[in-house]
């Protein structure tokens, strides 16, 4: 099973509030119409919930109890789900929406907590769960954002994926010649590269990313849209991360 997690600068248009890349897009969708495994795909935020999540300060860790400043960015990102999800379907993907707001939470002590059932049952049923960065309850700060990495790595964890990759904008996680560098196995194999050992970018830096995956068992490649088709046929493109 393989969890594959669509960044949001590769779908959209991250200079242009909502604004998909529709070649990009449809050019993902295309691999995966080919791909006949089971398979979870998360997408980002791109220009769609970081546009509205910066406008009303809302962060991993700054909340809001503001329900018009949920709606606003709760709402982007379905939108954008609809799109990708409607750009699978156009290819016969038996794609289907999963909002991570009614199926996710955040408890006082900040640890998510994702209900993995329905999407167990949606994949053993054989439908494709899309899945994206939200807006979450999140106890005592009303509301704060779940990024697509942290989703990515929970969902791969409970799910047992065998597999995870990232497509990214960039061919693989780059040292600081811009080479890509083949496999990480610890944060410091490329804390030079990656802005040092005390990056704390959660929500879509590269060295977010890392970290996430870092957290894994299981082998996970960060590749941008030309390696997709290789990554889904169980090639190694890009960087390997663990």
């Amino acid at each position: 099973m393989i969890v594959l997690k669509l960044g949001g600068s590769v779908v959209t248009r991250k200079d242009d509030p909502e604004t998909v890349d529709t070649e990009n897009l449809d050019r993902l969708a295309e691999a995966i119409a080919g791909h006949d495994g089971r398979l979870v795909v998360v997408h980002g935020g791109g220009s769609f919930g970081h546009h509205h999540a910066s406008e009303h300060g809302v962060t991993t860790t700054e909340g809001t109890h503001d329900a018009a400043a949920v709606r606003a960015i709760h709402g982007a990102m379905k939108r954008l789900n609809d799109a990708v999800v409607e750009a699978l379907a156009e290819r016969d993907v038996p794609a289907v929406p999963v909002h991570p707001f009614s199926n996710a939470v955040r408890p006082a002590t900040g640890e998510l907590v994702v209900s993995s059932g329905p999407i167990t049952t949606m994949l053993a049923e054989g439908f494709v769960p899309v899945l994206h960065g939200d807006v979450v309850a999140h106890a005592g700060k009303g509301a704060t954002i779940l990024s697509g990495d942290e989703l990515v790595v929970d969902l791969a964890t409970q799910l047992g994926a065998d597999r995870v990759g990232l497509c990214s904008a960039v061919p693989g996680v780059l040292d600081a010649d811009g080479e890509v560098i083949d496999r990480i196995e610890r944060f410091e194999d490329a804390a030079e590269a990656l802005g040092g050992s005390d990056a704390t970018d959660v929500t879509g830096g590269m060295a977010g990313k890392v970290r996430e995956l870092l957290a894994l068992e299981v082998p996970a490649y960060v590749f941008d849209a030309d390696g997709t088709d290789a990554f889904l046929a169980g090639g190694s493109p890009g960087t390997r991360v663990g």
